[in-house]
């Protein structure tokens, strides 16, 4: 795994996302949009194994759990909240708390974590920037989430609504890989990562060409069929 983790950090979620999406026909090539990566930016692409964590109302019969202090090294942290708390548009979630800060992000450095995704609000962004953590989310917030929300549950699966209210999941282990335009997830169960990794680096090389040979003139319809027919071969 850890091999595939070094890979993949080479590359864009682009180019990882036009890969899931030609190969395995992933719906949206596995993007969750609307995440903004707020610290972190110049460690470039991050990738590792989703570490996830639900938060519910407070209300809910589950106890609150400690998720920040048994964090696996080489984890990707995504944070969801329960779906009747998700909205399709923006703000995306009736919570308007933060539900990850700075404390939160120097203990999950210390442990080793790569990054944290959060599906809602984050504050103290002056703290993750000065940490260079990387870290997503919808927006900021000022409030803490106590006596609102709390985490109940780790290493779930977490059920993301996307704009089109259609429900994408996030499964632990599945592969996150993040950089400046958002994070995308590599489900585990469905990937050959030695079969994507190679059509990625071919992909990345055939993109290079049609860039050259669109700087010397060529249409760019036509450079793109013509040379990207290459990757058939690799599918």
């Amino acid at each position: 795994m850890s091999r595939h983790l070094e890979a993949l950090r080479k590359y864009s979620a682009c180019d990882i996302s036009d890969g899931l999406l030609n190969l395995y026909n992933i719906a949206h090539g596995g993007y969750f949009p609307n995440l903004t990566q707020w610290s972190g930016i110049k460690r470039g692409t991050i990738a590792g194994k989703a570490y996830t964590v639900l938060f519910a109302p407070i209300s809910d019969p589950r106890p609150e759990i400690n998720y920040i202090d048994d964090i696996p090294p080489n984890s990707f942290i995504i944070i969801g909240l329960e779906r009747s708390l998700q909205l399709a548009a923006a703000p995306y979630s009736t919570i308007t708390r933060a539900l990850f800060g700075g404390l939160m992000a120097t203990r999950a450095q210390y442990l080793g974590t790569l990054g944290t995704a959060v599906f809602g609000r984050i504050r103290d962004l002056p703290e993750h920037k000065k940490l260079e953590y990387p870290v997503f989310s919808y927006n900021l917030g000022a409030c803490a989430s106590k006596g609102i929300v709390k985490p109940v549950a780790v290493n779930e699966t977490l059920s993301i609504m996307l704009p089109d209210s259609s429900i994408e999941n996030i499964d632990h282990d599945d592969i996150i890989v993040g950089d400046i335009h958002g994070i995308v997830r590599i489900p585990k169960k469905k990937v050959d990562l030695d079969k994507l990794i190679n059509y990625i680096s071919k992909s990345v090389e055939v993109d290079e060409q049609v860039a050259d040979a669109i700087k010397n003139g060529a249409p760019a319809k036509l450079s793109q069929k013509q040379i990207r027919t290459k990757l058939k071969e690799y599918m």
